[in-house]
């Protein structure tokens, strides 16, 4: 079925295929956005559509093929982009109801890039207030499911993407992540997904912008995908760098073992031992932690709680005024009539808690700048691989319940996520197995920024060797 083979399709095979008319843009085009509008009644992705702009653009796209024009790597092929990026024309929320009306003059840099290419953009995606928490819930739009089971979580912050890719909602999607918001939701839906390294990709028209220097060299941006070959279409475009070859059987593979501490699941660790004999057959491995794991964790948290997150509490009103967390938790537990979701005030509350002194975050800026130097000097010929989480995407709540705990939980369940945020690293997610209710687990590869190459080389070998993405097919016609 023809309906079938477009959503399977990724980007890449897309763009060929509209390019030497075996498609149009807009047959394209339509049967994403008709798709969407299916399978969005249950999993409830999407924040904002511009169909019946895209409808036009593909349209305007087709004639310019059929007028000989010079036209960009993803021309005419629909894509997806996560609410915190600005499009002209459309409004970025951050999940914020006051937000709700204000339409951005200008497209972030990263969108602007992709449009420069061809890309028609068919809507924005749903995340959790502020993109402050790993569960994408708010009080704008409500809550998105997992398209696997709609009683498990879809992760966050880039929780909509997630969701949209894993059904086929989209050739290829756009996500951000400073802890985990691209990795989570790709584990929990069984997509490809790719953090890019520290400041390798502009953050320009990124909402809420992150202002403090220590938690922007933890931001990472790219595609939440179908395959590794467009997570490295989308990071060149994005980068603006060609790719440079490397020769991968120069490099080791480091891969620990299950930490004691860290919880993991039965199934993901036979997933990963399995993996991990594969790779024996063809690569040098060795199964050591990296330089600063242990630490990460803890490091992570109080990088995300420098100032108490009070920048955070001051875009909670139009007017910058700040609200009292404590009290917006309360009102909304007890009366359901906060204009905020629980889980950010609480997450507001845990920042204020764990925000670190002075003396304390001098002490991290230092271990920082010995860390990135020995990290860079330790992966520039090694490639990590490590799980996402302890297990596969869980009920509503669970994983925001590990993460935001008073009892500190995080030590346990993040240091697989805090890692790459911390030290700047490109981190490449993709999917290994599902486990025995049929979600699927994810594992990472990451290395240092510049041996993206190397990254996205591996992950195209576990695609041919292990396992690939895995379209949900629940919400076809």
């Amino acid at each position: 079925m023809v309906m079938n083979r477009i959503l399977d399709d990724d980007a890449t095979e897309l763009a060929t295929k509209i390019r030497n008319g075996q498609y149009s843009s807009l047959e394209v085009t339509n049967t994403y956005i008709e798709h969407l509008e299916r399978a969005n009644r249950s999993v409830n992705c999407i924040s904002v559509d511009r169909f019946d702009i895209a409808r036009q653009e593909a349209i305007d796209a087709d004639l310019k093929l059929k007028n000989n024009e010079p036209v960009g790597r993803m021309h005419g092929v629909p894509i997806s982009i996560k609410d915190c990026f600005h499009v002209a024309g459309m409004a970025t929320t951050g999940g914020l109801i006051h937000r709700k009306d204000n339409i951005e003059p200008e497209d972030a840099e990263v969108v602007a890039l992709l449009k420069q290419e061809g890309a028609i953009i068919i809507g924005k995606t749903n995340t959790p207030t502020l993109c402050f928490c790993q569960e994408t819930d708010n009080k704008l739009y409500g809550r998105t499911n997992n398209p696997w089971d709609l009683s498990r979580s879809v992760g966050g912050s880039s929780g909509g993407e997630g969701a949209l890719i894993a059904f086929g909602g989209a050739a290829v999607g756009l996500g951000a992540d400073i802890g985990g918001s691209i990795r989570f939701p790709s584990h929990n839906n069984g997509i490809v997904g790719f953090k890019s390294g520290n400041k390798q990709v502009s953050a320009i028209g990124n909402f809420p912008h992150v202002t403090i220097p220590e938690q922007d060299r933890m931001l990472g941006i790219g595609a939440m995908s179908k395959s590794v070959r467009d997570a490295r279409l989308m990071n060149e475009i994005l980068t603006g760098n060609k790719r440079k070859f490397v020769d991968l059987n120069a490099y080791e593979v480091i891969m620990p073992h299950k930490q004691e501490g860290i919880p993991l699941h039965e199934t993901t660790d036979q997933l990963m031992e399995q993996l991990r004999a594969k790779l024996t057959a063809d690569y040098k491995l060795r199964a050591v932690l990296p330089p600063h794991f242990e630490q990460s964790a803890l490091i992570w948290q109080e990088l995300m709680s420098i100032d108490g997150a009070r920048h955070i509490q001051r875009i909670l009103s139009d007017d910058g005024s700040k609200k009292n967390p404590t009290w917006e938790f309360v009102k909304e537990k007890v009366t359901k009539k906060s204009d905020f979701h629980t889980n950010l005030s609480w997450a507001l509350i845990g920042a204020r808690m764990f925000q670190p002194s002075e003396v304390r975050l001098a002490e991290i800026r230092n271990l920082l700048a010995i860390g990135d130097q020995q990290i860079t000097e330790y992966l520039s010929n090694k490639i990590l691989i490590i799980p996402v989480y302890h297990e596969a995407a869980q009920k509503h709540g669970k994983l925001y319940s590990e993460i935001f705990s008073i009892r500190k939980t995080y030590k346990q369940y993040m240091p697989y996520i805090a890692y790459a945020n911390v030290w700047g690293l490109p981190s490449l997610t993709l999917p290994i197995g599902k486990d025995e209710a049929g979600m699927p687990i994810g594992v990472q590869i990451i290395s240092e920024v510049g041996n993206e190459d190397a990254i996205f080389q591996l992950g195209e070998w576990l695609e041919e060797e292990v396992y690939r993405y895995k379209r949900c097919t629940t919400y076809d016609a």
